[in-house]
């Protein structure tokens, strides 16, 4: 049995993966489409509920605080109010769902490809909102601009989520480096 520590390293590690992979982005008019997304579902694929949460939220904490996590290398409780964050805020939950499919249907492909899309869902919802309220957009507007754009992007990334996300955890797995309750 890993310890207590070792758990939250872990956790640490998927938080810092989260923030890599954010800085990977596609500028866009309203909502850049970024690595956070896929990296959101990859955690929770190779961690779990309990720990792929804790990453999220960790990551989320750390921009929070104003470390330059978020995507372009941008932090603070500004971006958490602006336009986008409802999408931040929206990965918790995701993380959150997720993990609870995941723990019921199992880590395999398949389920995993099922839990990114409602992840994927998930976030576009609460960043949507979001968006519609600070820009003070249309349902219309915000839709187009907050959801449209990001809809085969994010199919692609539930797919590539899954794929290396089962890989990467049955591979820890079998290393006896992460356990089945994770």
């Amino acid at each position: 049995m890993k310890s207590k520590t070792y758990s939250y390293v872990l956790a640490a590690f998927g938080a810092a993966i989260i923030a890599v992979l954010a800085q990977l982005t596609i500028p866009l008019p309203l909502v850049p489409i970024t690595g956070q997304t896929l990296a959101v579902g990859l955690i929770v694929m190779i961690l779990g509920t309990k720990l792929g949460t804790l990453a999220v939220l960790i990551y989320i904490l750390l921009g929070a605080i104003g470390l330059p996590v978020f995507s372009g290398f941008s932090g603070g409780l500004a971006i958490l109010v602006g336009p986008t964050g409802g999408y931040i805020v929206g990965f918790l939950i995701q993380a959150y769902i997720m993990g609870i499919y995941m723990d019921k249907f199992g880590y395999n492909y398949v389920h995993g490809i099922i839990s990114n899309l409602i992840g994927m869902v998930i976030t576009l919802a609460f960043g949507t909102i979001w968006l519609k309220i600070v820009a003070d957009l249309s349902w219309t507007a915000a839709f187009m601009g907050g959801v449209a754009p990001f809809i085969l992007g994010g199919i692609i990334k539930a797919i590539a989520a899954a794929w290396l996300g089962v890989i990467v955890r049955n591979r820890l797995m079998s290393a006896h480096l992460l356990q089945k309750t994770a």
